[in-house]
């Protein structure tokens, strides 16, 4: 891996495959999606590409970057794996969600599965990537370092200790993750998940530090709803329903996702509607009323109005701008 430069991710001369990404629930289908209007393209992880097979790679980031060569990466796409860059230079604007975000040199974006993003035309990347496969680690490892709290910002400022540890563990990792000479690839893959552990403690220590922070007591209750609205926000944006089938009062409820967010119950949920019809308007060509139908709204103008609250612009507006 010392001689490949990962471009965008990706390293130089891979070349990602189709395939299904089950157990969204959020509308991506298999990797013709974006073709057929069904769904969301969704690039997989190249695990054969990686060292070994393993479920990783890490290198330097470069010019030239592609995915694919019918989905350039300065348009909209969707990952079902984990993106950590580290920058060296900058600024870099990266859109990540919808919301377009500036990092400087020192600075990391961290992209989560499921996630739309978007590369910059005119950005030069440059600094370290590592991408990860959803599975590579353990359960536990999973929950302590947070891997899935997409309420956690995904771009990190670390001060000049932080950013010192940041490098010194991730240029442990890809020491670990080049050697394949010393050790048998069992032996290997183990070396790389404590490792690849290390650094996103180190990761998520951040990102926690740079979130609101909440009462333990708080953030276990809103970690159930936050988790409860990924899995039902299709169907129901009923605050008093969250709260009843949580067995939480609504009052405790908005206590709870206020001290962790600084908005409202009501409000959590219609940015997850939103930013889930943004993600069906700008990558399937799904008609308007069924993207409505697939957030929650039978009724097409309903939809229309609400989108429109939230964002400023009509649904087809909206589309028409990313197209």
């Amino acid at each position: 891996m010392a001689d490949r430069t990962i471009r965008g991710g990706v390293a130089d001369g891979d070349r990602d495959r189709d395939g299904r990404r089950d157990g969204d629930g959020d509308g991506a289908g298999d990797g013709h999606g974006a073709e057929d209007g069904v769904g969301i393209r969704t690039f997989p992880f190249p695990v054969e590409l990686g060292v070994r097979g393993v479920g990783m790679q890490i290198g330097p980031m470069g010019a030239g970057r592609t995915w694919h060569a019918e989905a350039p990466l300065h348009r909209v796409h969707r990952i079902d794996f984990h993106v950590v860059m580290l920058f060296s230079h900058g600024p870099v604007r990266h859109m990540i969600d919808f919301a377009e975000y500036e990092a400087g040199a020192g600075d990391v974006l961290w992209i989560r599965p499921g996630q739309v993003h978007r590369f910059s035309r005119t950005s030069e990347y440059r600094g370290t990537v590592l991408t990860m496969q959803p599975g590579f680690l353990p359960r536990a490892t999973v929950e302590a370092t947070g891997l899935y709290r997409y309420d956690l910002p995904p771009l990190l400022r670390p001060d000049d200790a932080q950013l010192a540890g940041l490098r010194a563990a991730l240029a442990q990792l890809q020491r670990e993750y080049e050697d394949t000479a010393t050790l048998p690839p069992s032996l290997h893959a183990s070396v790389l998940r404590h490792s690849l552990t290390a650094f996103l403690l180190r990761l998520a220590h951040l990102a926690a530090s740079s979130a609101r922070s909440a009462p333990q007591q708080d953030d276990t209750t809103f970690t159930r709803f936050r988790d409860a609205v990924e899995r039902d926000f299709a169907t129901n944006h009923s605050v008093s329903a969250y709260a009843d089938a949580l067995g939480y009062s609504r009052r405790t409820l908005v206590r709870a996702v206020r001290a962790a967010t600084g908005e409202t119950p009501k409000g959590f949920i219609d940015k997850r509607v939103v930013l889930e019809a943004k993600r069906l308007l700008a990558h399937t060509d799904l008609p308007i009323g069924r993207i409505g139908a697939a957030v929650g709204f039978p009724d097409a103008a309903n939809f229309s109005k609400f989108f429109q609250l939230h964002t400023g612009r009509t649904p087809v507006a909206f589309r028409a701008e990313l197209r």
